[in-house]
């Protein structure tokens, strides 16, 4: 009989889970009706017996890749758990590592950390390093546990892990995302002074990020210069960052000086970039410099994104400027690279309907559709209230069920303004009607106002940090 080590079964291993896992399995349940062990358990749990079956039978010691190999099943934390417990068994960290990296990616955080912190670090002669310290941390401020993610970072010293970069990044970021940033800062003083920790871009810019989410840009402007002085070079998301507050802020002046510094600097700018700006430049009210950006975009061939589009459409559906609102719909149909959003399409619908061509905003609703992209409960109600103005009550009616038939729940404006126009209306039953319908826990009865809807805000753009 040939000598069989862990690489044999490996392949097996391998080919038993990417084919019909049926050939292996019949020759093992010959193997099994020979040595009387017991019967394998259910298809689905057909590769770990397998490998317990080999451990178990066939006295193999299987190596980290094994087990590697089963990662993707609920079942393997079993299986490290009882293959720990053997003495022949030696893990690697590199097993336990893919196995928490695995359940945080799966947004499994709770469950990374109970094993990591019931099983991994209760065993003995278990290697845990610095890593899988990291992937936990990361899971828990992922989720906003920071307080729990420094738990485990004052525990790495008694595992004999030190902190890295990473680390203290990562705890910096998680504070800074969950808004106690002045915490993080006073986190990085300490870890500076007492660790000799040298920030670098990542630190830099979270904490930048952090303080210009919070509207704090004298901040934001004093770290970017530290960072300056420490010859740390910022990068381009360190400068979207910085630009987008600025023009948060509605300050342009230095919103644009921080874009030269970026050009000086030799950091290209992005899609971000020029929709940080474009975004400032509508709020301020400067509508047309934004759409000089925007072709400016078109002539650098920087195609704009979701969030360009929304910015720019909601400027000029402000400034009641419609049709050319209907321009960057109409180039928005032709772009298939872009998944619509209902906010982008909301404020052109609701400004049709304020001037009362209602014919146009159902045209825009059936575009949506065919992108693929649903209308929303402000959607619903902006054609409702807009149907019911032009007195096509039954119209109105028909929209509010068929945003009860894809599963939209009205609120107490959608139900409100309805009731009362059908009841101005002299639709006293179909009044009624609707209302049996609103649930309960919605406070109906109060006259609703014709515009209480709250759509043309400014959007918020994501930066990546």
């Amino acid at each position: 009989m040939p000598l069989w080590n862990s690489n044999h079964f490996d392949s097996i291993l391998c080919a038993f889970r990417r084919e019909s896992k049926i050939a292996v399995r019949i020759a093992c349940f010959h193997d099994h009706a020979r040595i009387g062990s017991c019967p394998p358990p259910p298809l689905n749990h057909a590769d770990v017996w397998f490998v317990k079956f080999t451990r178990i039978n066939l006295k193999l010691i299987h190596s980290f890749a094994t087990y590697n190999l089963l990662l993707r099943f609920d079942i393997a934390k079993g299986l490290l758990v009882q293959a720990h417990s053997g003495p022949n068994v030696e893990i690697s960290s590199y097993v336990y590592n893919n196995l928490l990296s695995l359940l945080v990616k799966q947004n499994r955080v709770d469950e990374a950390v109970s094993f990591f912190g019931e099983h991994i670090l209760s065993w003995q002669h278990c290697c845990v390093d610095t890593w899988t310290f990291n992937i936990v941390i990361r899971g828990l401020c992922r989720v906003g546990e920071v307080d729990k993610a420094f738990g485990f970072f004052n525990d790495m010293g008694n595992f004999s892990c030190l902190p890295d970069v990473f680390t203290y990044n990562t705890l910096l970021n998680g504070l800074c995302r969950i808004g106690e940033v002045d915490r993080a800062h006073k986190f990085l003083r300490e870890i500076q002074s007492g660790h000799g920790f040298s920030p670098d871009v990542v630190t830099y810019t979270s904490m930048i990020s952090g303080y210009c989410k919070l509207g704090n840009m004298e901040v934001a402007a004093n770290i970017f210069d530290e960072m300056i002085s420490s010859r740390t070079k910022p990068n381009s998301v360190t400068f979207n960052v910085l630009i987008d507050g600025f023009g948060k802020k509605g300050d342009m002046v230095l919103a644009l000086n921080m874009y030269e510094k970026m050009l000086f600097l030799g950091c290209v700018p992005d899609v971000v970039t020029f929709t940080s700006l474009i975004d400032g430049y509508c709020r301020t009210g400067q509508v047309d410099q934004g759409l000089k950006l925007w072709d400016q975009m078109k002539k650098q061939n920087l195609p704009p994104n979701v969030y360009s589009f929304a910015i720019l459409i909601n400027a000029l559906c402000n400034e009641n400027r419609l049709s050319e609102a209907r321009d960057f719909l109409r180039q928005l149909k032709c772009r298939e690279d872009i998944v619509p959003r209902p906010f982008i399409y909301n404020p052109v619908i609701d400004g049709f309907c304020k001037a009362g061509n209602v014919d146009e905003a159902n045209m825009i609703v059936a575009e949506m559709e065919e992108k693929r992209c649903n209308p929303d409960k402000l959607t619903f109600t902006i054609l409702i209230i807009g149907h019911c103005m032009k007195g096509r009550m039954l119209e109105a009616i028909g929209i509010f069920n068929k945003m009860l038939a894809i599963g939209c729940a009205p609120d107490t404006i959608t139900i409100n303004s309805l009731i009362s126009c059908l009841l101005k209306a002299g639709m006293p039953n179909e009044a009624y009607r609707i209302l049996q319908t609103a649930p309960e826990d919605l406070e109906l009865g109060r006259s609703p106002s014709r515009r209480t809807i709250p759509f043309r805000t400014n959007m918020d753009i994501p930066v990546a940090v």
